[in-house]
């Protein structure tokens, strides 16, 4: 059972962010501008609703100095202490050319990114609080930015047109360009399920692994999708994991637990689940199995619009896969879930989620973190409280 953390927000909470440390505090951003502090109990420390009343899309902590909060509305952030929420420290006034949605700080604190609904990444000096760099080159909403763990002057990028970008900010056009459209379609026995409609793979997430090697994107077409980054910062292998009957809204690596590729990930079919990567092809280095490829992407490359297949050529093979696969599917019974298995699986993965729970709302926000010495996911979702799953027992 799911503890709730309640009696704060009046509306639909977004997101949720966490400060390191065992003493860690969080901090979550609802509809209409508010913006609530918790302690590591689920006691809420502090409230505030920000002028303009603008949906809070993201928080970020810095992780050199746990005292700075980060918070996106509009196109603007707002700089806050999570410690004493009277108002804003500071206000970066439009900073993003249009909606901010993701905010990520680097690893020495110096730069925070943006991504925005004109599909521009822009990064901030912190020390100055001005726009050092402007990226372009998402031709939709930018939704989805991270820094790259122990490379603070590398980040990725994802979209609604479907591209993962990798940016040194050295530079300004990305190192590559890798489209999950592309992935899809390429990809051996890709298949769609029942009730999906057939969704394009619209990224909604991305986030790095501690080791910055290995990025995992959730898309609407409800999967997960597995990028590794070689040497000379090279797009090396991609691969998947079939996450969710729904759309994947939410994917993120832990950085607490014995090894950094465990994931957990979220879904518009009210699904949290935590996976366990360290035996998938992509991550082991195996370059073998379905859903992994080993050949390198070409750096900016675009989908070719020929390439596209019409939605009934989609039906007429996603049907005859699924008559191919369905007595296999039928025969599989992975086990260690929390609540049984997801008979959709990717057969690239070995075993399951280690962890499946769920929670039968749409999920807006996964946030892992340790609370009082536990690993825990907390849950965002369309809902003015906050729940906690506990993770302990791995």
């Amino acid at each position: 059972m799911a503890q709730r953390w309640s009696g704060v927000h009046a509306s639909p909470v977004l997101c949720v962010g966490a400060a390191g440390g065992p003493d860690g505090l969080l901090a979550s951003g609802a509809e209409g501008g508010e913006v609530a502090v918790w302690n590591q109990e689920g006691q809420p420390l502090a409230q505030l609703r920000l002028s303009g009343e603008e949906d809070v899309t993201c928080t970020a902590f810095s992780p050199t100095a746990p005292g700075l909060l980060y918070v996106s509305h509009g196109e603007t952030v707002s700089v806050l202490d999570p410690r004493n929420l009277a108002g804003p420290v500071e206000e970066l006034k439009n900073v993003g050319e249009d909606e901010i949605n993701s905010l990520s700080v680097n690893e020495t604190g110096t730069s925070l990114a943006l991504g925005d609904d004109s599909g521009a990444v822009r990064v901030l000096d912190l020390q100055t609080g001005k726009v050092s760099r402007t990226l372009r080159k998402h031709t939709n909403i930018c939704s989805s930015i991270s820094f790259r763990p122990q490379r603070p002057q590398s980040l990725v990028s994802a979209g609604l047109d479907m591209q993962v970008m990798l940016w040194n900010l050295q530079k300004a056009r990305p190192v590559w360009t890798y489209s999950l459209q592309e992935a899809a379609e390429e990809e051996d026995g890709h298949q769609q399920r029942a009730g999906q409609m057939f969704n394009p793979p619209l990224a909604h997430c991305i986030s790095a692994a501690s080791c910055g090697n290995v990025l995992a994107c959730a898309a609407e077409d409800g999967r997960v999708h597995l990028t590794r980054v070689g040497s000379g910062s090279r797009h090396e292998q991609q691969g998947g994991i079939k996450a969710h009957s729904q759309g994947a809204s939410q994917a993120h690596f832990l950085s607490f637990l014995p090894h950094p590729y465990w994931l957990a990930t979220g879904g518009n079919d009210g699904v949290v689940a935590l996976w366990d990567l360290s035996e998938h092809p992509l991550v082991a280095g195996e370059g073998k199995g379905q859903g992994s490829k080993t050949k390198a992407a070409p750096a900016h490359r675009r989908k070719p619009k020929s390439k596209a297949k019409s939605k009934s050529q989609n039906q007429r093979d996603a049907q005859a896969e699924e008559e191919k696969t369905e007595k296999q599917q039928s025969e599989e019974n992975l086990s260690g879930e929390a609540s049984g298995v997801d008979p959709n699986q990717e057969k690239s993965t070995k075993t399951g989620p280690k962890l499946k729970f769920s929670h039968e709302d749409k999920v807006n926000w996964v946030c892992p973190v340790m609370l009082k010495g536990q690993p825990s996911l907390v849950v965002a979702d369309q809902s003015s409280s906050l729940s906690v799953y506990s993770l302990a027992g791995l």
